[in-house]
């Protein structure tokens, strides 16, 4: 049996916090499915972004656990164990780490971060397909007057 399509006066009645989770929770598990395809995780892409001078590095020096823990603060899941990644990455030869437990890219997590950057566009056009520019930017827009709405920070 299938659900009769909802009205909009329906869809407009529904809670935004239900859709919003299930949207985000999908869209996560696509991602991350997308990334472990081309033999990354999501939370060692972020490490390697994050000590890259080419990326999110200000500078390309390295950062002790903690210190990338609290860049990620704000978009690390639960269940990311940055120390599991990072050992990872290290048997990788993708990072380094030095006396001072500072972790720093290497030139082979240089070119692996490269390329899943290059894979990010197909990944986007994948999430995005059927959606023009303008109903995104409308949704985005939605969602900060929501945030807005109930006393959350837009940044």
């Amino acid at each position: 049996m299938t659900a009769r399509p909802r009205t909009d006066a329906e869809l407009a009645a529904e809670p935004a916090a239900y859709w919003t989770k299930i949207a985000y929770e999908a869209l996560i598990a696509f991602i991350r499915a997308r990334q472990a395809e081309l033999g990354f995780t999501q939370p060692g892409y972020w490490l390697l972004r994050h000590l890259s001078e080419h990326d999110l590095s200000a500078d390309g020096h390295g950062m002790t656990l903690a210190e990338l823990r609290q860049a990620m603060i704000t978009y690390l899941r639960p269940e990311d164990d940055l120390a599991a990644e990072a050992e990872t990455l290290l048997e990788r030869g993708w990072l380094t780490r030095d006396g001072d437990g500072r972790l720093w890219i290497t030139e082979a997590g240089e070119e692996a971060r490269a390329t899943l950057k290059r894979h990010a566009p197909a990944i986007r056009d994948r999430v995005h397909q059927g959606i023009s520019d303008a109903d995104y930017v409308t949704t985005v827009k939605v969602l900060q007057r929501m945030i807005r709405n109930t006393g959350g920070a837009v940044g």
